[in-house]
């Protein structure tokens, strides 16, 4: 049998099995590692290519949001060098045919090799290949294949942030960044290492469709956003002309748009910004802003001329998802608020600091805004500033008020945030307020998750000065673009009645107007908020498809969570939709309806708990696990969960957990699972279950016929696996090995195991074992 005889003997199987068996033996699903250009400005045509991995046969591209238009032209996927030679051999073969029919040709006229024009067209053809896809060595494969796509950006279209994904005959990919902008754009038509700052060596423009393509050494006029990749070495340059006293603003997106990449440190494009004269004299340099490793330059032009802006990597690594954004020009940029947030259902007076900025005061609605972080939005003359974060909460505020030192502290009285300012470095804010024997304070800050550069920390003394709790960084899971949680937060249960103290300063005894918190200090307030991983779902039409949803736990909460999808087409479905009490995540599977979708389905996952004795709903965040620099994970969100519904489901049979859920495993012991998946020996000899990311501890003991279906055994390891641990299994689908199937399909992998996918999830609880009478 061939390689697609053992496909298609597994599609029939996969049709006989039913519903939440998928047949895998297939590309895995793709994945797209940079986009650019990574934004296009309203009202134009341009073309973005999309690096990634197992693109081949992409056949859509999506951007979130109306007012733009996308469509794929073009694919390009490296050689391997064996393809590439054997392309080459193939060309020798046909160029030592023609000079024989050549050759031939003018020995007698006649001749029994001929050249035709088939042949003529045939070595073309190869050439054309081999020049549009020579081999990439090194190349990294997460990036190597290029998919080219044509947007279109119409006039209205909303500016900001948006997304971008791909879709292939196996899936949809994960999403990336997307701007649309307000200003001139302009892009690399190459990414190539540049001359030395201070050269000014003119390059010609292009114009292709509506993007101003151009070489990393060459003249833009402001206002503008620049486009470019920085590859190894690489320093990129762009000229332009400022007028005297321009107060010149120059903000890169790097970071922002690739948060993290798994194979580099520290995990991201570090750009760094610098600003030279004429005569190559340096006049600023950023390597960050603030607590943001993208950089911000702001500087007064001395007088009328020529300068150059250079970015380049700060160790000067580089290759294609390198990809950055520049903005530069008399621009609005804001780069603080205060306060840092109000209350839910007013309007809060809210001070601006920045550079170019129309106001210096608004007032934010929070009429209709739900407690939580939101963006603050600013527009001049119709053109959107930077979006900041603004926190709204259902606390009584207030704000801080100097002095408040341990000689003449604050009094507060709780429950209360306090909007404040360490002003200067070595400062220490001080709070007091009133306490009961036994009763248990909160006290949280947030400033670094609102992008003020405060590293807080937070200590708690009775009136004797007996320090009762400290913390200086605390983790907050929801912040994924967070790799230091500077943030902090203490839980301590007062002693005695009294007075009690709250010192609250920055650990790097540092401070400014720019440095606000906000400081919540109350009895426990138990919520939660919830993350639907990952962001991007690609399932064939019927079946099942495992996903993951991280329950963050706040002030103690630990019910139970149910989940449910709000207001879904018809046909989906979630089973093992729980999170159990006092567990931060599940393992759950999504069932899509057995019909093909045109377009990807945009779902709402939401949570349902009992908080003090009333029901709450909350909505979960879709959220992709990203890893950084080879060993960090960070769960990053996105604005859309996305399902593509691809292939088409025939069966009429369908899997069915036979035996009773949750199954009860006693710990150390055994438990049998009945499932109605029949061992078809004709096709597969049999079908091989494996527990996919099962809780360490349990395993399968061994699967056999019985009844209408399989039945399974697990065991539980009774030291790894306690009694009230629950959640969900899930189990993979694989063929068991073909007759005369080949034992490995290439050196160094394993047996050939078509993967026939996931059944729906299966709810267990590990019990107690019951001792057996004497």
């Amino acid at each position: 049998m061939r390689l697609n005889q053992w496909r298609q003997a597994g599609v029939m199987l996969v049709l006989m099995l039913g519903q939440g068996m998928v047949l895998l033996a297939q590309p895995i699903t793709p994945r797209i590692g940079y986009v650019f250009p990574a934004g296009g400005r309203q009202g134009t045509t341009f073309q973005v290519k999309v690096g990634g991995q197992y693109l081949e046969g992409v056949t859509n591209a999506f951007i979130c949001g109306g007012g733009v238009q996308v469509k794929v032209v073009d694919f390009n996927k490296p050689l391997s060098v064996g393809q590439f030679t054997k392309l080459r051999d193939e060309i020798k073969e046909l160029q030592d045919k023609k000079s024989e029919a050549t050759k031939s040709s003018k020995r007698s006229g006649k001749t029994t090799a001929t050249w035709t024009a088939a042949d003529e067209k045939q070595i073309e053809e190869i050439r054309a290949k081999m020049f549009k896809n020579p081999p990439k060595r090194p190349g990294n494969p997460a990036i190597d294949e290029v998919a080219t796509v044509q947007v279109t950006i119409a006039p209205d279209a909303e500016p900001g942030e948006r997304e971008v994904r791909l879709g292939t005959p196996f899936g949809l990919s994960n999403p990336l960044i997307f701007f649309v902008s307000q200003l001139t754009e302009y892009a690399e038509k190459n990414a190539k290492p540049t001359e030395e700052k201070g050269n000014f060596k003119s390059f010609k423009k292009k114009t292709t469709d509506q993007t101003r393509y151009i070489g990393s050494d060459t003249q833009i006029t402001l206002p503008a956003t620049v486009n470019g990749q920085i590859m190894p070495g690489a320093v990129d340059h762009y000229r332009f002309y400022a007028r005297k006293g321009t107060r010149l603003v120059v903000v890169a997106r790097a970071r922002q748009l690739i948060p993290y990449l798994p194979d580099a440190v520290p995990g991201w494009f570090q750009a760094t910004l610098a600003l030279f004269d004429s005569k190559g004299k340096e006049l600023a340099y950023d390597d960050d802003f603030q607590c943001n490793p993208d950089p911000v330059l702001y500087f007064e032009i001395p007088r009328d001329g020529e300068y150059m802006v250079e970015v380049k990597d700060a160790i000067y690594r580089g290759r294609e998802d390198f990809v950055y954004r520049i903005t530069l020009g008399e621009l609005p940029f804001v780069t603080g608020i205060f306060p840092l947030g109000g209350p839910v259902g007013s309007k809060t007076s809210v001070e601006l600091k920045g550079w170019n900025l129309p106001v210096t005061n608004i007032v934010q609605d929070a009429s209709n805004l739900e407690p939580g972080i939101h963006s603050l939005a600013l527009r001049k003359e119709d053109r959107v500033i930077n979006r900041v974060p603004f926190m709204v909460d259902n606390l009584p505020e207030c704000l801080e008020r100097e002095p408040n030192t341990s000689e003449s502290p604050q009094r507060i009285t709780l429950p209360v945030i306090v909007n404040g300012r360490i002003g200067a470095p070595g400062d220490w804010d001080v709070f007091c307020f009133d306490g009961k024997a036994g009763s248990e304070i909160v006290a949280e800050v947030f400033a670094r998750r609102l992008n003020s550069p405060l590293d807080s920390m937070l200590k708690l003394t009775d009136a004797a000065g007996k320090q009762l709790a400290f913390n200086d960084d605390h983790e907050d899971k929801g912040s994924g673009l967070n790799t230091h949680h500077a943030d902090s937060f203490l839980r301590a249960t007062l002693p005695a009645n009294g007075t009690y103290y709250l010192y609250l300063g920055d650990a790097q005894r540092k401070g400014g107007p720019e440095f606000a918190y906000r400081l919540r200090v109350s009895a426990p307030q138990p919520d939660f908020a919830l993350r639907v991983v990952p962001s991007s779902v690609s399932v064939r039409g019927g079946t099942s498809v495992p996903i993951t949803v991280y329950a963050l736990r706040k002030d103690g909460f630990s019910n139970e969570i149910a989940l449910v999808l709000k207001d879904a087409p018809a046909g989906f479905t979630l089973t093992g939709a729980k999170v159990p009490a006092g567990q931060d995540q599940v393992r759950l599977t999504l069932t899509a309806p057995a019909i093909t979708q045109d377009y990807p389905v945009s779902l709402h996952l939401v949570g349902t708990a009992t908080l003090q004795g009333r029901t709450v709903t909350r909505l979960g965040v879709p959220a992709d696990d990203m890893m950084q620099a080879f060993a960090y994970r960070h769960l990053v969100p996105a604005q859309e969960f996305k399902v593509d519904v691809f292939g088409r489901y025939m069966a009429k049979r369908s899997v069915r957990i036979l035996s009773a859920t949750p199954v009860k495993i006693p710990a150390g012991g055994t438990a049998r699972l009945e499932v109605g998946i029949p061992l078809i020996s004709a096709f597969v000899g049999k079908i091989d279950l494996e527990l996919s990311e099962p809780p360490e501890g349990i395993s399968i003991k061994n699967i056999a016929p019985a009844g209408e279906g399989t039945e399974i055994v697990l065991q539980c390891d009774g030291a790894k696996a306690k009694p009230g641990l629950k959640g969900n299994l899930i189990f993979t689908a694989f063929a068991g090995k073909f007759p005369n199937a080949p034992a490995k399909t290439k050196p160094g992998m394993g047996k050939f195991r078509p993967s026939l996918g996931a059944l729906p999830a299966v709810p267990f609880e590990i019990v107690e074992q019951k001792l057996s009478a004497k």
